[in-house]
C-alpha cells in the first residue's frame, strides 16, 4: 500500500493585514509537485499578495506556510530562493542596460560557488564554474527559443521578449516552484500562444510546480490543472478548470453571469 503524497506547497490558514485593511484572510490552498494551479479573481483581490506571501516579500499575520514539509513562513526571501522558490512580477524586473545573456547570467548567482578574489581574477575553479553556468543559461535561451536576441540589450527588446527574457531568468534559478505574477499581460494573441507552450513546457519536461495568476480566462482554463477563486481576500472556489467554470459562487464574483 502506498503512502499519500505531500503537497509541494501548503498555504495553511493565511491572513494579511495592511494598517485597516485586510488583503487575505484565513486561506488554504495545497499545491502538488508538477502542476499548473492558476490564482483568479477581480482586481484587489489579493492575488499577488499571496505570492508575496510565499516568496518571502510579505510576512502574514496568521497562519503558516510549508514548502516541501520544511516551514518557511518567517524564512527570509534569499533562502527561499535557495530553497528553490522562484518568481517573476507584474512589472517586468530586468536589468535593461544589459544583454539578455548577462540577464540570465546574475539569475545563477544563487548557484554560484566561488570565492570574490578568484571570481574576479576568473580563473581556476571560477573559470570552471562560470562555463558550466554559462552552458545552463544556452539551454534556457535555446528552450525559450531567444537565441538571435541573447546579445542584444533588454532595454531595446519588444515587451512580449522581454517578458520572456524575464522568464527565462527565474529559470535559471532552477526552481522546484515558480511563481509568474500575470506573465502574459500586455501580449499579443501570438506572444500568449508562446508563453502558454513555454509553460506547459517547463511543468512537463523540466517537472517544476507553478502557480500563475492571469487574467486571460481562456489561457487559464487551457492550461491550468487546477483553479484557485480569490475574492475580497477569501478564498471563494477551488478545483480543476471545468469545476471552477460551473460553480455559481465564482460565476458571480468573477467570471459574470451566463
Amino acid at each position: 500500500m502506498y503512502a499519500p503524497v505531500s503537497p509541494q506547497l501548503v498555504i495553511d490558514s493565511l491572513t494579511l493585514h495592511f494598517g485597516g485593511v485586510t488583503a487575505l484572510t484565513g486561506v488554504h490552498l495545497e499545491v502538488n509537485a508538477g502542476e499548473i494551479t492558476a490564482v483568479i479573481g477581480p482586481n484587489g483581490a489579493g492575488k499577488t499578495s499571496l505570492l508575496n506571501c510565499i516568496s518571502g516579500l510579505y510576512r502574514p499575520n496568521a497562519g503558516r506556510l510549508f514548502f516541501e514539509e520544511q516551514e518557511i513562513t518567517n524564512t527570509v526571501p534569499h533562502r527561499r530562493a535557495e530553497l528553490g522558490i522562484g518568481r517573476t512580477f507584474q512589472n517586468i524586473e530586468l536589468f535593461k542596460h544589459l544583454t539578455v545573456l548577462e540577464n540570465l547570467m546574475l539569475g545563477r548567482h544563487i548557484h554560484m560557488k566561488t570565492g570574490l578574489l578568484s571570481g574576479g581574477l576568473f580563473w581556476g575553479p571560477a573559470r570552471r564554474e562560470e562555463e558550466l553556468h554559462r552552458r545552463r543559461v544556452e539551454e534556457i535561451i535555446d528552450f525559450l527559443e531567444i537565441e538571435s536576441i541573447r546579445h542584444k540589450a533588454v532595454g531595446t527588446l519588444a515587451y512580449g521578449l522581454q517578458k520572456r527574457v524575464e522568464l527565462g531568468r527565474a529559470l535559471a534559478l532552477e526552481p522546484r516552484l515558480l511563481l509568474l505574477d500575470e506573465p502574459m499581460a500586455g501580449m499579443n494573441l501570438e506572444e500568449k500562444e508562446d508563453m502558454a507552450r513555454f509553460i506547459l513546457d517547463v511543468a512537463e519536461e523540466w517537472g517544476t510546480t507553478l502557480i500563475l495568476i492571469e487574467h486571460d480566462m481562456g489561457v487559464v482554463m487551457d492550461i491550468s490543472d487546477r483553479v484557485a477563486v480569490l475574492d475580497f481576500g477569501r478564498k471563494i472556489a477551488e478545483g480543476t478548470p471545468e469545476e471552477v467554470q460551473q460553480n455559481p459562487l465564482v460565476i458571480r464574483a468573477y467570471l459574470g453571469k451566463q
